[in-house]
Formats: structure tokens, C-alpha cells, sequence
């Protein structure tokens, strides 16, 4: 498996896409840590993801994955600006056997553009404009459960990894779904993109989506689930 499989498998930023909208009241970022587990194709996975304050008033969200063939390893630094998520830095890092790799991203708001260094092609350096209210992969994972439960649009423009992707989820029904062994009355919300689709659910008061299910020409491909937020 190559290294750009297994980050498409694990990285919580294949929810993502496109113009991020939200508008206050936003409910306030608070420290999270979530444990969960994956499975693609018979593979499985382990992981945490946290969110935890950082200096400034500035906030760090940070996902960590280990498999018995790969690691994984992001992290965003981010702030909040007239109620919306605002990336400000990020890293990526990933090792698959014995292949390493590694980008660093920044998003200088001041000079409005973001930026790729480390283990990335010319094409994909930047600079790329930035939007109020772009996102990385990460935050949106966040964007979607602020959205979902305040009943908002859920479009979202994100900008990661030297390129601009947008994609739009909808509520799609009502599902009741286990958290840590227990049962939570979840929001389930679809996007679609050709013969791709992503469904997640969103449980009031977890922040982060309590489980992510990528399908692939109607096939399941690609299922993540929280077992645990504290």
C-alpha cells in the first residue's frame, strides 16, 4: 500500500471540501480528546485525535494513527476569527514500511495566501489565495458538527496539500448509533461526488464526527468510527 493510500484511508480530512460559511453564533472550541478505530479492505487502525489550547489564544487539533504497516501524524494550529474556524499552520506526516514523508503547511492570513513545504511537487508549493473561511481537513471535520447541529449549510471550501477542493453534505436522516458502547441518537449527512460518497454521523455535544463512512461505486471502502471522546 502506498503512502497516498494509506493517508487517503486514515486522514479525517477525506470529509472535506469547499466554502466554509458558517456565521456566529458558533458554538466555542473546547479541549477534546477522541480515541477510534479504522478499517479498509481487512486493514485496521488505531488512533487519537485532540484538540488542546495553544499560546495566544490560538488552538491546536491533532490526529495520530498507528497500524501494524504505517503511521500517521497531523496536526493544525488554528484560531477563531469572527466566528469561523481559521487555519493557521499544519503538518503531515506519514510512514508506510520504510517510506517517510513529510509537508508543512501555513496559512498567512496577513499576506492572504498559504503555502507547502517538505516532501510536495513544484505544482503544489503555492501560494494559493486565501478566502475567509477557508479550511484544512482537519477543521472540517469541526465545521461539520457546528453546522450539522445548528441546522446550517454544510458547504465548505478547502484549501490543503496545494490545491483547492469544495463538496457540500446534506442531512440525510436520523440514525441511532453506539459511542463507547452506548447509544446516541446521531444526524447522518451525505455528500456526494460522482461514484464516490461520504456519510457521517453527528451526535449533539461530540465534537468531532462519531463515525465516517467512505463508499466507492456503492462499496463501502473506507469506515471510521470514535470509541470514545473525553
Amino acid at each position: 500500500m502506498t503512502t497516498a493510500k494509506f493517508s487517503k484511508l486514515f486522514r479525517v480530512a477525506a470529509l472535506a471540501g469547499a466554502l466554509a460559511a458558517f456565521s456566529a453564533p458558533a458554538l466555542a472550541v473546547k479541549p477534546f480528546s477522541a480515541d477510534y478505530s479504522a478499517s479498509y479492505m481487512g486493514m485496521q487502525g488505531a488512533g487519537r485525535m485532540t484538540v488542546s489550547q495553544a499560546d495566544g489564544g490560538r488552538w491546536k487539533y491533532e490526529l495520530s494513527i498507528t497500524s501494524p504497516l504505517a503511521e500517521l501524524r497531523q496536526s493544525t494550529t488554528f484560531d477563531e476569527a469572527s466566528g469561523k474556524l481559521r487555519p493557521l499552520s499544519g503538518s503531515d506526516s506519514s510512514k508506510v514500511l520504510t517510506k517517510k514523508k513529510n509537508i508543512d503547511a501555513s496559512y498567512d492570513w496577513t499576506r492572504g495566501v498559504a503555502t507547502w513545504t517538505g516532501d510536495v511537487k513544484g505544482d503544489r508549493a503555492g501560494p494559493i489565495k486565501l478566502q475567509s473561511g477557508d479550511l484544512d481537513g482537519l477543521l472540517i471535520n469541526l465545521a461539520i458538527v457546528r453546522d450539522a447541529t445548528a441546522g446550517k449549510p454544510m458547504s465548505y471550501r478547502m484549501v490543503e496539500d496545494g490545491r483547492v477542493k469544495q463538496l457540500s453534505y446534506s442531512v440525510v436522516g436520523k440514525e441511532t448509533i453506539s459511542v463507547g458502547g452506548k447509544s446516541q441518537q446521531a444526524t447522518k449527512v451525505s455528500s456526494k461526488n460522482g461514484d464516490k460518497e461520504t456519510i457521517a454521523w453527528v451526535v449533539a455535544d461530540v465534537p468531532v464526527p462519531v463515525r465516517i463512512l467512505q463508499r466507492e461505486n456503492g462499496n463501502d471502502a473506507i469506515d471510521l468510527r470514535v470509541q470514545a471522546v473525553r
